[in-house]
């Protein structure tokens, strides 16, 4: 994404950082599974 990117100034490169969110978000995001398996953590 920002690797070789030209930008004409930070709003420019604000939003192209906030369209990658978006598209990464609705695209490759996938929730987290946690697992344990052992004893109860003491919290």
């Amino acid at each position: 994404m920002l690797r070789r990117g030209v930008f004409r100034s930070t709003t420019d490169l604000r939003d192209r950082i906030l369209t990658f969110i978006d598209y990464y978000n609705d695209t490759m995001a996938k929730p987290f599974k946690w697992t344990y398996a052992s004893r109860p953590l003491n919290v």
